[in-house]
């Protein structure tokens, strides 16, 4: 985690705990303006000669937001984290399971979509391949609002364009009003695109992968930018990353996905101190640290390609899907999904080490050195 980050993450921490402490008083806390409830989502894909394989890309998920909440869901490319924000946005119906806004299941109807649209808006990765680039922003910014907001004339839109985007910081805002897509830079389309997520007043907002693409030097203000918008707002958010950093400043929890599936989640601190899990534990130790000296980065990975690769989801291993790259696999591993294991302070885990009463192994044992054990052991037995 950079040193900036590491200052900011404990103010960031009590800003969250002050909106937590708000929600609470107001009875907030009690209902999750969205659900995911046990979704899954398959895709059939066409082969070589004709064959149709399967794509288990989501499996059994749940996924839980309050007003004013932050989760972050990590894990690395391929891991279902995509997917399940689409199945949010109702860009993929749910093959499994259902959505529910605020407690009710939504349907597919056209004024339902066009409700929940006005209420659940997903910011893209990519944010000069989500504006159209044939008009300026004002026509970006002004068709949300003519979708969503009916109501308002042709002055109250010029208005409105005009407070969002002051609302993300981008001044003067006429100027930035008439400008193209390709005239901002990569920050600035960013802002636009949060601005226009927020034409249609909704109470969640999807960011799948929001910082990624943008350069390293202002993607901190993009975040205290979410940030300010929950405090403001009380909107909650779901931060879909890779980096582990990044969601400890911005998030209150964390969920963990691996092939598919969900494997870990719970308060950040404790998912980020103690990880329950093994991909979870690897995931942490692998993260950028400027501490770590070169020794400890090259033993982390030694070993990895006789561990395996990521699997296919087309043929996921048996029992539990993090069986073949985990050093610490039993034979229950491989034949049998771990239940799941609740750890207190809503933290749970999906892992046969807490079954079995090893999870201390866990904490006693770097991934790294659990990684070197079995590697040995693995060429012992060839």
């Amino acid at each position: 985690m950079s040193k900036l980050l590491r200052e900011e993450t404990s103010s960031a921490g009590r800003r969250a705990a002050r909106v937590s402490k708000a929600a609470a008083e107001t009875g907030a806390e009690t209902e999750y303006v969205l659900e995911a409830r046990n979704v899954s989502k398959h895709f059939t894909v066409r082969g070589p000669l004709g064959r149709t394989s399967v794509v288990r890309a989501v499996e059994d998920a749940t996924v839980r937001l309050k007003p004013g909440q932050i989760l972050a869901l990590v894990g690395e490319s391929g891991s279902g984290k995509t997917t399940l924000a689409r199945i949010l946005a109702r860009f993929h119906e749910p093959t499994q399971g259902e959505i529910a806004l605020r407690g009710e299941p939504v349907n597919g109807s056209r004024r339902a979509q066009r409700s929940y649209h006005s209420q659940v808006q997903l910011i893209f990765q990519d944010p000069f391949g989500s504006l159209n680039p044939l008009h300026r922003v004002r026509y970006n910014l002004d068709r949300a609002l003519r979708l969503h907001q009916p109501h308002l004339t042709a002055t109250g839109r010029r208005q409105r364009i005009t407070e969002l985007l002051e609302r993300v910081s981008l001044t003067p805002a006429e100027d930035f009003a008439a400008k193209f897509p390709h005239e901002l830079s990569g920050g600035q389309r960013q802002r636009v695109v949060i601005a226009r997520a927020l034409a249609v007043e909704p109470k969640v907002l999807l960011g799948d992968e929001p910082i990624s693409m943008l350069d390293v030097s202002i993607r901190l203000e993009m975040l205290n930018l979410l940030q300010r918008l929950r405090t403001e707002d009380g909107l909650a958010l779901l931060y879909i990353t890779h980096d582990i950093a990044s969601a400890r400043y911005l998030c209150d929890e964390i969920a963990v996905m691996y092939a598919g599936q969900m494997v870990e989640s719970g308060p950040k601190e404790d998912v980020i101190a103690s990880p329950q899990h093994p991909y979870t534990k690897l995931l942490i130790e692998s993260s950028p640290d400027p501490e770590r000296g070169v020794g400890d980065r090259d033993a982390l990975f030694a070993g990895a390609d006789e561990l395996g690769e990521p699997p296919s989801l087309i043929d996921p291993p048996t029992g539990c899907r993090f069986h073949p790259r985990c050093p610490f696999a039993m034979e229950e591993c491989v034949t049998d999904a771990p239940p799941r294991t609740e750890l207190g302070d809503g933290h749970w885990a999906t892992c046969w080490l807490h079954v079995k009463g090893r999870a201390r192994e866990l904490a006693e044992t770097t991934h790294a050195a659990a990684t070197t054990a079995r590697r040995e052991t693995l060429r012992g037995a060839s």
